[in-house]
C-alpha cells in the first residue's frame, strides 16, 4: 500500500523506460507517474496503455499520464532512460554510445534543471558511468542526489549465477560487482558469502553443480548481458527492476546497500571519474559511499575500471 503520495517521472519511453513503468506500477512505487519522451505520442501511448491496466483487481489505482519536462518540478524521483541503446550488430561495448548519449543527456539535464535539482535522479542511460559523471558534475546537482544504477544489475546477475550453482535462494547470496557498468566490471570476491559462509568454503557446505570457478563466473556475469541483447534485441527487464529497487529505497528511506555509480572524491585515491562502490541508498539518495577494505587484486581491478572510464571522459572533453 502507498503510504505517501509520491511522484515518479520516467524520462525515455523506449524498451527500458516502458519496462520501468511496468515495474513501478507493479511495485506500487508512487501514487503519480509521468512519462516523458521526445516522441510525445509514444509517451502518451505507454501511459494510456498502462492506465488501462489499473482497473484490474491486482493493480493499484495509480495516476499515470504523459507530459513535458515541467512535470519534473515537483517530482520526488526521476528515472532517466533517454537516448539510444547498443544494438545487437554493434561492437559489444557500452562505451561506444558515449558520443551519442553525451549530447542527449546534456539536453535532458538542461530541461530537468530548469525545473528542479531537488528530485533524486537515477540514471540508466549508457554508457552509464559517463552519463552519470556528466549529469552529476556539470549541472549543479547536489552530491548524492544524482546516481547511476551502476553495477546494481551486474550484482543481481552475479547473485543469480552463484545461486544457480548451489541451488539456493539468490536473495541469500551476499556480494558485489563493482567498477564500471560494462566490460571492466569485476566481482569483489572478498564480499561474497552465502548464509555467513565465505566464498572459499562454499563448496564444502553446499551441494553444487560444479566446483566454483572465479574466472568463469566473472566472465559469465559480463557476457550474460550481451547474451540477452543478442537473443531479444535489447536488455530491459533486469535494469528496470534495479532502477525501481533504488527508487523504492528512496521513497521508503529503506537505506539498502547496493553498488551505484557516482563521482569519486578520493576514495581509493581516485577522482575525476564515476564508478560503482557499495552505497547506502535512502530518502536523500546516496546517503553514504562505502570504501570497503579490499585485497590488492580487487583494488587493481577498480583502477582498471577507472582508467577505462577516464579514457572515454577525456576523449569527450569531460575531464
Amino acid at each position: 500500500m502507498i503510504l505517501q503520495k509520491h511522484k515518479l517521472v520516467i524520462i525515455g519511453m523506449g524498451n527500458v523506460g516502458s519496462a520501468v513503468l511496468v515495474q513501478a506500477v507493479a511495485q506500487e512505487l508512487a501514487a503519480e507517474i509521468v512519462c516523458i519522451d521526445i516522441n510525445k505520442k509514444k509517451a502518451h501511448g505507454e501511459a494510456l496503455d498502462m492506465t488501462h491496466a489499473t482497473p484490474a483487481a491486482c493493480s493499484p489505482n495509480i495516476t499515470i499520464r504523459s507530459g513535458g519536462f515541467e512535470e519534473c518540478k515537483n517530482a520526488d524521483v526521476i528515472i532517466c532512460a533517454g537516448g539510444p541503446s547498443i544494438m545487437p550488430d554493434e561492437k559489444l561495448d557500452r562505451l561506444i554510445l558515449a558520443e551519442r548519449n553525451i549530447k542527449v543527456i546534456g539536453e535532458i539535464m538542461q530541461e530537468v534543471t530548469a525545473y528542479t535539482r531537488d528530485a533524486i535522479f537515477i540514471m540508466i542511460t549508457n554508457p552509464l558511468d559517463i552519463t552519470t559523471y556528466l549529469a552529476a558534475t556539470r549541472f549543479d546537482y547536489a552530491p548524492g542526489k544524482l546516481m547511476g544504477t551502476g553495477t546494481t544489475l551486474e550484482t543481481l546477475r552475479l547473485k543469480r549465477i552463484i545461486a544457480n550453482n548451489y541451488n539456493i535462494n539468490a536473495k541469500d547470496v551476499q556480494g558485489f560487482m563493482l567498477g564500471e557498468h560494462g566490460n571492466t566490471a569485476f566481482p569483489a570476491w572478498s564480499t561474497v558469502s552465502i548464509g555467513g559462509i565465505r566464498l572459499p568454503d562454499l563448496d564444502k557446505y553446499y551441494h553444487h553443480q560444479m566446483p566454483f570457478n572465479k574466472a568463469k563466473t566473472a566472465d559469465l556475469v559480463v557476457q550474460t548481458a550481451y547474451d540477452v541483447l543478442k537473443s531479444k534485441g535489447w536488455t530491459n527487464t533486469g535494469i528496470a527492476m534495479g532502477a525501481c529497487y533504488l527508487a523504492k529505497s528512496v521513497f521508503f528511506n529503506a537505506r539498502c546497500i547496493t553498488p551505484v555509480s557516482a563521482p569519486l572524491n578520493g576514495e581509493y585515491g581516485l577522482s575525476d571519474v564515476a564508478l560503482s562502490l557499495p552505497s547506502i541508498i535512502g530518502e536523500n539518495g546516496v546517503e553514504q559511499r562505502l570504501a570497503i577494505q579490499m585485497p590488492e587484486e580487487e583494488i587493481e581491478a577498480l583502477y582498471k575500471s577507472s582508467n577505462s572510464i577516464k579514457e572515454v571522459l577525456k576523449a569527450n572533453n569531460l575531464i
